[in-house]
C-alpha cells in the first residue's frame, strides 16, 4: 500500500487527518531504496496515519497545505541525496539532471534542500506542530561543518532551519520513539 499523498488517497483509506506528514526532495517512490518511503512505512506499522509530500513549490502553499496539518510532527529530508550534491558539480556547475526528479530534469530540489521546506512549513502554518529533520543532508550537517560551496563554515542545520529536532543516521527506531512520545 502506497502512502498517501493527496486528499483523495486519505479519503480512500478512511483518514481525514494525518499524524505524521514527511516532505521529500525527491519525487514518492514507495521503495526499500527510498529513505523516507522507508521511514514512512515504518511510522505507518507502528500505528501512525503517515502521508507525503514530495518535491512542494516554494512558491505557493497549494503542495504544503493540500494534506492540511499533521497531528504530531512534520519530518523534513533533503531526499536520497543531499540537495547541494545533487544540484551541482565539484567545479560548483549547476547539474541538468537529478535521477530523482520525474523526468529527469533537474529543477524540483532547492539548494539546501531541508531549510527551504522548513522555511515553507512556518510560512503557510504558523505555530505548527514540530518540524524534524533527518535524511543524509541533515544528517551530515548537524554540526558544525564546512561548507564546500561557499568556503565558510556554517552553524548546525538545525539552527539555520530553525526546526525543532533533528534525528540522524538510521532513524527507524528512534522516529517511532519520538512519534510515541509526542502522541
Amino acid at each position: 500500500m502506497f502512502l498517501p499523498t493527496t486528499r483523495d488517497e486519505m479519503t480512500a483509506l478512511g483518514w481525514h487527518e494525518l499524524d505524521v506528514i514527511l516532505i521529500s526532495g525527491d519525487s514518492y517512490i514507495d521503495s526499500p531504496y527510498s529513505g523516507v518511503a522507508v521511514i514512512g512505512k515504518v511510522l505507518q506499522k507502528a500505528g501512525f496515519r503517515v502521508g507525503i509530500i514530495a518535491q512542494p513549490e516554494l512558491s505557493s502553499e497549494v503542495d504544503i497545505s493540500r494534506l492540511g496539518e499533521p497531528n504530531l510532527f512534520w519530518g523534513v529530508t533533503g531526499g536520497t541525496v543531499d540537495s547541494m550534491v545533487a544540484n551541482y558539480t565539484a567545479t560548483l556547475r549547476k547539474r541538468r539532471s537529478d535521477d530523482f526528479t520525474p523526468g529527469g530534469e533537474n529543477n524540483r530540489r532547492p539548494d539546501r534542500a531541508v531549510i527551504a521546506y522548513t522555511n515553507l512549513i512556518k510560512r503557510y502554518f504558523k505555530n505548527t506542530q514540530p518540524i524534524v529533520l533527518g535524511g543524509i543532508e541533515a544528517s551530515l550537517r548537524r554540526v558544525t561543518h564546512y561548507d564546500y560551496w561557499t568556503d565558510k563554515l556554517r552553524a548546525s542545520v538545525l539552527f539555520d532551519s530553525k526546526a525543532d529536532y533533528l534525528l540522524y543516521g538510521m532513524a527507524e527506531t528512534s522516529v517511532v520513539e519520538l512519534a510515541r512520545s509526542f502522541k
